[in-house]
């Protein structure tokens, strides 16, 4: 499943990151606007460098978060599963946060526990402005990517469905990148992006999409064509081996041939005489 269920946990967590940014903008928005706030007396150039800097930050923390979670979940979640369990996780993770994208708030108790941690990093965050230096920028953007927020969180828990715990870096990297638009624009154009994602509700239509992608993994006929697969394979592998068994070395030479066909025939240490004498054959070299 691997190459597949990435493909289907980055596509997820990127639509989720865009289609969701506009969360992100209220969420956000006020340290965007306090990280501008504290450049305003450097230069455009050094302003859009350190922009970068503290961007890359939270792409680095969504990365690094995705990672363990694919970890977690490859050794608690996956370890020691039928073969069909990862597609099964992966359909009831889209469920979750196709539910979450149309307004349930399933992530409210994660949420409310990440506050505390975030709250935790406060005493951090104040010796970090003003944003003057890339380092600061950086370890701010850092920082950032542990904000509390339920679209984080939904993100997450696709990484930990990954096969592998590149994949899940991979899933929250491509998270962070869908959010990124909505963050780089200035406020006028920001918010008329704000305004034509709500009016048409892609927000709504991608929960929808996720649902259906859900529940299509978890239709039997997905989970019997894995099942199907997997006892395919495994006859395979099982009638390869029966069948070397049966094989002889290839390593055998011609005087391992010859023992084993006189310890087949008694009569071939016999003399010529008592063979003759015995009415066997006699062999056709001494005519």
């Amino acid at each position: 499943m691997t190459d597949t269920s990435i493909l289907i946990i980055v596509t997820a967590a990127l639509s989720s990151g865009f289609l969701g940014s506009p969360h992100c903008l209220g969420m956000c928005g006020g340290i965007v606007t306090a990280f501008g706030l504290s450049m305003q007396t450097l230069s455009p150039a050094r302003q859009r460098l350190l922009v970068l800097m503290y961007h890359l930050g939270r792409l680095l923390s969504y990365s690094t978060l995705g990672l363990l979670a694919a970890a977690l979940g490859k050794t608690v979640l996956l370890g020691g599963t039928p073969e069909s369990f990862p597609w099964t996780a992966l359909g009831v993770v889209l469920i979750l946060i196709g539910l979450g994208m149309l307004g349930v708030g399933l992530f409210s108790p994660l949420e409310r526990l990440g506050a505390m941690v975030w709250r935790s990093f406060a005493p951090i965050r104040q010796k970090l402005f003003p944003l003057m230096t890339v380092p600061r920028a950086l370890a701010a953007g850092l920082l950032w990517g542990l904000l509390p927020c339920g679209l984080v969180y939904g993100a997450l828990l696709l990484a930990a469905t990954s096969p592998t715990v590149s994949g899940g870096a991979l899933a929250m990297f491509a998270f962070g990148l869908g959010t990124l638009p909505m963050l780089l624009l200035t406020a006028v154009f920001a918010q008329r992006m704000h305004t034509f994602l709500s009016r048409w509700h892609f927000r709504s239509i991608n929960g929808v999409l996720l649902i259906l992608a859900g529940v299509w993994l978890l239709s039997p006929l997905v989970l019997h064509g894995t099942n199907h697969h997997g006892q395919h394979s495994h006859n395979h592998a099982m009638q390869q081996k029966t069948g070397s068994d049966q094989t002889l070395p290839h390593h055998m030479n011609d005087s391992t041939h010859e023992s084993m066909d006189k310890s087949m025939d008694p009569t071939m240490d016999m003399p010529e005489d008592h063979r003759l004498h015995t009415g066997m054959p006699q062999d056709s070299t001494h005519h």
